[in-house]
């Protein structure tokens, strides 16, 4: 299977880091040209100059709708047009509810699913203008079943799936794609798994992925023929117990 991207514009949000950071590397190694996103500038602008001439950095928190309206205005000023979103940017709790801070539970909804929503809306009209595009939006298995160790992440990725189920269907004619990618355990930082000694440990033990093996997934998503629509992927170490 043909896997070049070769000449195609994407938008990674939350690229700073983790999934979002090996998803830009994964597509710039395709050929894409990139537009990352994430609210540290200072670490975006070192991923951004790690891809080389490949990437542009556009500091963007995805909880204000100015800057997402501006992230995207940008890349269409910059390159014409947006082939590929990739709609990753988010944050995690877990743990007792009770003793989680509300504003930080509700900061947690507004950049997990009102950063999607916003990225998403700013950049369909010229999707749908141009007659194709492909969103991939990363969720979680938590987005499949209720986690109880951190119900509101779970609750933030349920509300993600609904909007890629109804958005899909919304989009039936259009020529965009759009579908979710939703994974394990991933050992980055997300999970404060930093060193790479531990991440070799868990991969060989089989109790989590890498987000590198997201970004390969990821990839897989948007270079299938046309007339496929990967609605779900969900991908899990071999020995998670969920």
């Amino acid at each position: 299977m043909d896997r070049s991207l070769s000449g195609k514009v994407a938008v990674v949000t939350g690229a700073s880091s983790g999934i979002g950071l090996a998803t830009a590397q994964a597509l710039a190694d395709a050929g894409a040209v990139l537009v990352m996103a994430a609210r540290s500038a200072e670490r975006l602008e070192q991923a951004a100059h790690d891809l080389g001439g490949a990437a542009t950095a556009v500091a963007t928190d995805v909880t204000s709708t100015k800057e997402v309206d501006d992230l995207i205005a940008k890349t269409i000023q910059l390159h014409g047009r947006i082939d590929i979103l990739v709609a990753n940017a988010g944050i995690y709790a877990g743990g007792d509810f009770v003793a989680n801070d509300v504003a930080q539970l509700l900061r947690l909804i507004d950049t997990n699913v009102g950063g999607v929503i916003r990225v998403i809306h700013a950049t369909l009209k010229s999707m749908i203008t141009a007659g194709t595009g492909d969103i991939v939006v990363t969720s979680s298995v938590s987005g499949h079943q209720s986690i109880h160790w951190e119900p509101v992440y779970s609750a933030s990725k349920h509300a993600v799936q609904a909007l890629t189920h109804g958005l899909r269907r919304q989009l039936i004619g259009t020529g965009v794609r759009i579908g979710a990618i939703a994974p394990g355990v991933v050992l980055n930082d997300l999970w404060q798994v930093t060193d790479a000694a531990a991440v070799a440990d868990g991969v060989a033990a089989g109790t989590g992925l890498t987000s590198e093996d997201v970004a390969d997934a990821v990839l897989y998503m948007l270079t299938l023929p046309r007339h496929i629509n990967i609605r779900d992927l969900v991908m899990l170490p071999i020995n998670q117990e969920i």
